[in-house]
């Protein structure tokens, strides 16, 4: 069984509302790279590194769906990594296909919503707006901080790094997976007393004290996981295709 790339990308732009959803500058939504036009099997990957490449052509899949697409460093020459990577792919056939904070976002397979049921947290509702979209999901709550911190360590089967600087009896929980901790602020601003995401800079431990501010990073990569997974799944649902997951993790 196999199908048209053309029909699935624009199936995957609909679904992920593509164009009009609003990104970083590399981000670069959408198809990246072309094949020679047919899909018989779907890799599914956090992010599109050398390694994940070769992994997907070990599975021989055809068509990689990431999180984090192949221009994040920006313009550069094609030569070193960039060259062989890309090498790889087009001499294998790979298409690639990157969707970031749509995928982010999405309302039921987006790694945000999908994190904050994986602990409990739920119905949720859509916050922390980015150039006028909200990309992240918030669930009023009546909960312990220790017993939040415990479901989430048991979720990922390791301690988080965390700061226990808003209160113990906690009633509103944001999540924005990926690396928003630099966005503290905003998303204090935006109403919560507990903020969980992947990772953020040092001097957020110090602003969580000052602002009064439960944070929680569970890990960049390992927040992220969840929606390339569950897009693959809708995907190979609905063009009977099978799927993969290419589990490469940075640890951060």
């Amino acid at each position: 069984m196999n199908a048209a790339l053309a029909d699935i990308t624009g199936y995957l732009d609909g679904l992920l509302d593509i164009p009009a959803f609003p990104d970083y500058p590399n981000a670069f939504n959408g198809l990246q790279l072309e094949n020679s036009g047919r899909v018989s099997k779907i890799g599914a990957a956090v992010d599109a590194g050398l390694k994940v490449i070769e992994m997907a052509l070990s599975e021989k899949v055809d068509l990689l769906l990431v999180h984090h697409g192949l221009f994040w460093g920006g313009c550069a020459p094609i030569s070193g990594p960039t060259y062989r990577k890309l090498a790889k792919a087009i001499g294998a056939d790979l298409a690639i296909y990157s969707a970031h904070l749509p995928l982010d976002a999405h309302p039921e397979i987006g790694n945000n919503v999908l994190l904050a049921a994986d602990l409990g947290l739920a119905p949720t509702e859509a916050f922390f707006e980015f150039k006028g979209r909200r990309v992240g999901c918030f669930a009023v709550v009546d909960l312990d901080y220790t017993t939040l911190v415990r479901r989430i360590e048991q979720r990922f089967a390791r301690a988080v790094w965390h700061c226990h600087a808003g209160p113990e009896r906690i009633r509103k929980v944001g999540v924005v997976t990926g690396g928003a901790g630099s966005d503290l602020a905003q998303a204090k601003a935006e109403g919560v007393d507990t903020f969980i995401t992947g990772e953020g800079p040092h001097h957020t431990f110090t602003l969580a004290e000052e602002l009064g501010i439960n944070l929680i990073y569970a890990g960049h990569y390992a927040t992220e996981t969840g929606g390339v997974k569950a897009l693959a799944d809708r995907l190979g649902s609905t063009f009977e295709l099978p799927w993969v997951f290419l589990d490469h993790p940075s640890g951060l």
